[in-house]
């Protein structure tokens, strides 16, 4: 059966609708919590965090434009963080959250590839569109099964070290390095994503040819 030629996504063009995206949602509210803790302490961190994410929030609104599942998310959970941080003034208590929080999305990947209902399509799609008959096919089927457990025990390693390293480093040392292992982790797990995409994608491509 034909179907109508479906372009294969450019890496540029996956990366730049991706990087924004992450660049506002994780790394700038991990940036200012790190750069006010140095220069306000650890209340006001929090307090600067949670309105770098309100106001990212609220510039949308008022520009009217689309707000990302993953910011909703994400000002739910730097609120019930904030609050019980500023409650205990535990930096423990605050870090450990989201390292729990991670273990339980873990296993939400995994259930939802039980269910046949992988997240990462869902997650893909929110940057990338894909045709109808190319989500249906059994070979991209099984590549994003098998992706969304790759990325269930990306969130489980990266949450075990994360957990290591805040029981045994100081709050100096803690942020830094930190930062450094999930990147490493985290961005050899997207590369081998891409590029395990494009293949599949190639491989549809030669089965279809337009």
């Amino acid at each position: 059966m034909s179907h109508p030629p479906f372009a294969l996504p450019r890496a540029t063009a996956m990366i730049k609708q991706a990087v924004p995206r992450i660049l506002e949602g994780v790394i700038a509210p991990l940036a200012v919590f790190y750069s006010a803790l140095y220069l306000l302490g650890f209340a006001g961190a929090l307090i600067a965090a949670a309105t770098w994410v309100y106001g990212s929030v609220g510039w949308r609104l008022i520009r009217r434009l689309p707000i990302p599942g993953t910011m909703i998310v994400a000002s739910i959970a730097i609120t019930f963080r904030t609050l019980l941080g500023l409650w205990t003034n535990d930096h423990v208590v605050y870090f450990i959250q989201p390292e729990i929080g991670t273990i339980c999305i873990s296993m939400i990947f995994i259930a939802s590839v039980r269910l046949r209902r992988p997240l990462v399509q869902k997650l893909t799609l929110d940057y990338i569109h894909l045709p109808l008959f190319v989500l249906r096919h059994e070979r991209m089927r099984r590549f994003f099964a098998r992706i969304t457990l790759l990325w269930a025990f990306v969130l489980l390693a990266n949450s075990t070290v994360s957990i290591w390293l805040l029981v045994h480093q100081s709050i100096a040392e803690y942020p830094l390095t930190r930062a450094l292992v999930v990147a490493l982790i985290t961005g050899l797990a997207f590369v081998g994503s891409v590029w395990a995409f494009r293949r599949v994608l190639s491989r549809l491509h030669a089965e279809n040819p337009a």
